[in-house]
């Protein structure tokens, strides 16, 4: 068996419970500029940067708008609802349970300011040693870079590390990059089987 020696944890969605918030904050804006994004296509793109997926927008909708300042407008409405972020008690244990004993890092398709802002708020931000968001590589999920250069900060070969996602763009990434790959859906599942 394969020895992990190092964990990589996505945030939205995996350490925090972000995604209803970062829902409610998309259906603000596209409300105000007259977008069509529906909900499922929403969780199908988790871990596409905002911009990314207003760019993919604009252009399928012809649009007129900055995908940027459309990004910054949903990221302000998002930050208005941080005090309600909670963590995902079963993944913020794993990561508190290998705090010290494994070099752990957080890759997120979020900015940098909000992921900080997140893992300050719920307390964990001192268990990881690197922080990778889309700010710091050019190609996103399901491309494997960003999962790729957490492996590198963190100083652990992709192949022994293990990586937590909750979308399947995310976890193409993870195996893109060779990584043992857990799907936090099915662990949030197992863990309700056995209540």
């Amino acid at each position: 068996m394969l020895e992990i020696k190092g964990l990589i944890f996505d945030c939205d969605g995996t350490l925090a419970d972000t995604m209803p918030l970062h829902w409610r904050a998309w259906q603000t804006v596209t409300s105000r500029y007259g977008i069509n994004f529906p909900e499922d296509r929403f969780y199908a793109l988790g871990g596409v940067p905002s911009r990314e997926i207003l760019q993919m927008l604009r252009e399928e909708q012809k649009l007129v708008l900055d995908p940027l300042l459309v990004a910054k407008e949903k990221e302000e409405e998002y930050l208005k609802l941080m005090a309600q972020v909670g963590p995902i008690h079963e993944v913020v244990l794993i990561a508190r349970d290998h705090a010290g004993k494994l070099p752990m890092a957080v890759a997120s398709g979020g900015t940098r300011q909000d992921i900080q802002k997140v893992l300050h708020h719920l307390a964990i931000y001192d268990l990881f040693r690197a922080l990778v968001t889309s700010e710091d590589v050019r190609r996103q999920k399901p491309a494997p870079d960003i999962f790729l250069e957490a492996a590198r900060r963190i100083g652990v070969e992709p192949r022994f590390c293990r990586a937590y996602e909750d979308t399947d763009l995310g976890m193409e990434a993870i195996r893109a990059a060779d990584m043992d790959a857990v799907d936090v859906r099915e662990l949030l599942k197992l863990t309700k089987d056995q209540r």
